[in-house]
């Protein structure tokens, strides 16, 4: 989960890195470095604990020499904490060789034992300081050759991770691997990139590589080279980026949050384009695949945490159009509980990178016992979609703040999407067009929302700064909303806050409730299930008589809540598994504007990277 990037070519290496690790320094913001070897062939770096402007600083201070060559990267610490020492880029060779890495190796004990007992003085706690001590003594041993040295080191390497290297005898040369960890390649002009997203280099170029796992990569600024770790030459995948640099900055916003936030009409609107065709929805990416969906029994939707929510939504759309089992599993206890799958199961892996480890585990795990599978993911050219069988991306653009907004809500659009497709395709929905209509009219609803209730909600938010503690509640397609609502103010607050269905109050939850506690409820149309309805009225009615402050997101002309609500948040009439997608606005501005009341960066939260690419 650190950011990584790597160029060859005619501009000066040190602008570009620090470019592409401003756009990248969501993926990780303990510590910064970069290395560059210039004109001369001497190889300079520097790093800094700390968020990437120490760094700048630093550097703006005391430049390093120009140079057309470099790495750089952001860390997320896991070995070692964060400080300068353990900051990458890490140095071998008598300092002429720099290394940099993301993820975690696995055996980098008993390889640092074996360094040790050979004589190497490590300088910090890290397991990429192995690496490289490692890949110093295999250039020694190959006669200097840095690609040779380098294949012969990631094949003792065990776990999962990105690995790039330069050595001052080799000014031009970037090499990189990587095995279950993102890494892409930038195609320029008379320069090339390497990435561990392509927000790296998109100020540059649009056109991408994709790497494959396993496989190492080399770079000078006249040609790309790819094979995997036995050596065979490999040709990558090529795909085009479809968003630019802009969209992966502020844009005057006060934070990337905000402004995720406010793109949702757009996120949804892209999302749901091309995929609808004479009121029936069709994706085309799926066309000629429909015995991913046919002869199947049960589906298995499996994600971490936001993703994991918009799973539950989904959850109910499959259920309800397509007729089908579905349960939801967080894939980091998928695969190590033994689940029972087959070919008769079909499993749909959620996640905004493509790349989030536990849920790339889940998918080979289902590959491996013959289930079908798909995934829907925000990037082009990550792994997950290369692992399974189908994918359908969502076109959210570039998500930076680490709580996710815009990419759940493309999520759940995809979830929608997906259910109303398989419903077509086995039969079980005759007519779908009232439900694809609503689909059509969900970002100017998004919008309407955004543009009701955004003072409103800021407002109560402010009121509430010094809240220790917010309760969450809801039924059927509401319950996981209340999860989301919990787990963002989690994030970025650090205040205690759970989401309940709302019928397990009863059953303990009902204990927490004291005289003041806030507490948010979602609820459900009356026009949709006057049961429910009543039922979550109930609720309210239970938690006001014993002191609760209630908070009440209701559609409009609900007059049903309003004598049992401290505040009323509406939202515009939509069908039933299309409220979520309007409920979960106000949630997120919710959180976003009581992390801001209380001074915290609401886009780089403490302990949280924005890709969880380690298990």
């Amino acid at each position: 989960m650190c950011g990584i990037v790597g160029y060859v070519g005619p501009r000066p290496s040190q602008d570009i890195l620090l470019a592409g690790l401003a756009r990248l320094e969501y993926r990780g913001y303990d510590s910064a470095g970069v290395a560059v070897i210039d004109g001369g062939g001497s190889l300079g770096m520097r790093k800094k604990a700390g968020k990437l402007a120490v760094l700048r600083d630093s550097l703006a201070d005391a430049p390093l020499p120009d140079g057309s060559t470099g790495i750089g990267h952001t860390r997320w610490a896991t070995h070692g904490g964060p400080t300068d020492g353990n900051a990458h880029p890490h140095l071998a060779d008598d300092d002429k060789l720099a290394v940099i890495h993301n993820g975690i190796i696995e055996n980098f004990s008993a390889l640092r034992e074996e360094l040790l007992a050979d004589g190497v003085v490590f300088r910090s706690e890290t397991d990429t300081e192995v690496a490289a001590a490692l890949l110093g003594r295999a250039y020694a041993d190959n006669g200097g050759d840095l690609q040779l040295a380098f294949r012969s080191v990631v094949n003792r390497l065990e776990g999962a991770f990105t690995l790039l290297a330069m050595h001052e005898d080799h000014p031009g040369l970037v090499v990189g691997a990587r095995r279950n960890s993102p890494l892409v390649i930038g195609l320029g002009e008379g320069e090339n990139f390497l990435g561990s997203d392509v927000a790296a280099f998109i100020e540059y170029t649009r056109k991408a590589l994709a790497i494959g796992q396993d496989q190492i990569v080399s770079i000078t600024p006249d040609a790309v080279t790819v094979m995997d770790f036995a050596g065979t030459p490999v040709e990558p995948e090529p795909f085009d980026v479809s968003w630019d640099a802009a969209a992966a900055e502020k844009g005057g916003w006060s934070s990337f949050m905000a402004k995720e936030v406010a793109e949702q009409p757009e996120a949804v609107a892209n999302t749901i384009r091309g995929r609808i065709k004479d009121g029936q929805v069709v994706i085309p990416e799926l066309e000629g695949l429909d015995e991913l969906f046919i002869g199947i029994n049960r589906v298995i939707i499996t994600a971490c945490g936001t993703a994991s929510y918009a799973a539950l939504v989904g959850k109910y759309a499959i259920e309800q159009w397509a007729r089908v089992a579905v349960d939801v599993e967080l894939a980091h206890e998928f695969r190590y509980r033994d689940p029972v799958i087959g070919a008769d199961t079909l499993v749909v892996s959620i996640s905004q990178s493509g790349e989030t480890m536990d849920t790339l585990m889940a998918v080979k795990y289902a590959r491996e016992r013959g289930a079908r599978t798909l995934s829907i993911c925000n990037t082009q050219g990550a792994t997950i979609p290369r692992e399974s069988d189908a994918v359908v991306y969502t076109h959210a653009g570039p998500e930076v703040a680490v709580a996710s907004t815009k990419a759940f809500s493309a999520q759940i659009t995809a979830l929608l999407l997906l259910g109303l497709h398989m419903g077509r395709v086995r039969g079980a929905v005759a007519d779908a067009s009232v439900d694809v209509a609503e689909l059509a009219a969900l970002p100017e609803k998004i919008a309407k929302v955004l543009e009701s209730e955004h003072e409103h909600v800021t407002q109560l938010a402010g009121w509430m700064a010094d809240t220790r503690s917010v309760l969450f509640l809801g039924r059927h397609v509401g319950y996981p909303i209340a999860l989301e609502g919990a787990l963002k103010l989690k994030e970025i607050s650090y205040i205690h806050a759970e989401g309940f269905a709302a019928g397990e109050l009863k059953h303990g939850p009902i204990a927490l409730i004291e005289p003041g506690q806030p507490v948010f409820v979602l609820v459900p149309s009356p026009r949709h299930s006057a049961l429910v309805h009543s039922k979550v009225v109930s609720n309210i009615q239970e938690i006001r008589a014993r002191g609760a402050r209630v908070i009440v997101i209701a559609e409009e002309g609900d007059a049903a809540v309003l004598p049992f609500a401290d505040e009323v948040i509406h939202i515009p009439l939509a069908g039933a598994m299309f409220e979520p997608l309007l409920a979960v606005v106000p949630l997120q501005i919710f959180a976003m504007a009581l992390a801001t009341a209380k001074g915290l960066d609401v886009d780089q939260p403490r302990n949280l990277a924005k890709s969880v690419t380690v298990e």
